[in-house]
């Protein structure tokens, strides 16, 4: 996470610290001061790039040692690739971490304790097992990075239309149907990632994400574009590869930043050969995305 990775404790340290350390280290709000066990794990918290940094990545853990959530100075917090099924309440202690990574967990759910993070700006929930998001999770309004890719998440609360410092949203390989309506509402998107869920359709609002530049929505069910999609003059690539589409906008010649047609994922340009495209737009797309544009102008 960011820079150098801090040193993970060992499965030997965790043990001493999660089981021989832990009835030593029960201590009372009112007492002053870390527990020894807690001191232990705080020896493997480093400084980089200016920020307290703890990883305990690919450790195996089935739940976090008690311990951790007295290190009130953690700034950022590495947990990704365990064995989590839970995260406790008591992650809200932790009131100045800036990132949290939870990717690769069995994690069902978030605390809603995760509202309390006032200063998280960085959340990777990918790969669990969610269906969910806490409604507390839209009081994290420094939240620049969420990615909640590869759960199954069916909807967003609407808590979280007041996102608006959020840049990059990771929504991919879900269950949604519906892009949710608060998404419409985060205005400094730049980043929107929707592949691999059951989108059918894309509404008309996506028209407010003004400062969009890369929209990713292939392998979906998707059968019409919104003539909407095409006022984001911001765009630079376009991936709607893999749906259901028989034609385009006549107003997308408007997208003059995509400038070509597409074929590696991480290309920028316009990804939509791989549909079902009726003629005369499949044969004009074989003269590349300017003959498409050309075609597409009015006279």
């Amino acid at each position: 996470m960011g820079g150098k990775h801090s040193r993970s404790l060992s499965n030997k340290e965790l043990n001493e610290v999660s089981t021989g350390q832990r009835k030593k280290s029960m201590i009372r709000d009112d007492q002053p001061g870390l527990s020894s066990a807690a001191e232990r794990i705080r020896k493997h918290a480093t400084v980089h790039f200016g920020y307290s940094t703890l990883s305990l990545a690919m450790q195996g853990l089935d739940e976090t040692p008690t311990e951790l959530w007295e290190l009130r100075e953690l700034q950022k917090l590495n947990l990704s690739m365990n064995c989590l099924c839970t995260v406790p309440p008591a992650l809200g202690a932790l009131n100045n971490l800036v990132v949290l990574n939870l990717w690769g967990n069995n994690l069902s759910c978030l605390p809603p304790e995760i509202g309390l993070l006032k200063k998280l700006r960085v959340l990777f929930a990918c790969r669990n097992r969610l269906s969910e998001v806490p409604e507390e999770l839209g009081s994290c309004s420094c939240l620049e990075v969420l990615s909640l890719a590869n759960n199954q998440i069916t909807g967003l609360p609407g808590s979280l239309a007041t996102m608006r410092s959020l840049t990059k949203l990771n929504l991919s390989h879900n269950c949604i149907v519906h892009i949710p309506t608060c998404v419409y509402s985060m205005k400094g998107l730049v980043f929107l990632h929707l592949a691999c869920n059951r989108l059918e359709t894309i509404a008309d609002q996506i028209q407010d994400l003004v400062n969009l530049k890369i929209l990713i929505v292939e392998g979906n069910s998707i059968h019409t574009l919104p003539k909407t999609l095409c006022f984001l003059e911001s765009l630079e690539l376009l991936n709607v590869d893999f749906n259901d589409l028989q034609s385009v906008p006549v107003e997308m010649y408007l997208l003059s930043r995509l400038r070509r047609l597409a074929c590696h994922p991480l290309d920028k340009g316009l990804h939509i050969i791989h549909n079902p495209l009726l003629k005369p737009i499949q044969e004009v797309l074989q003269g590349g995305l300017s003959a498409l544009y050309n075609y597409l102008k009015p006279t």
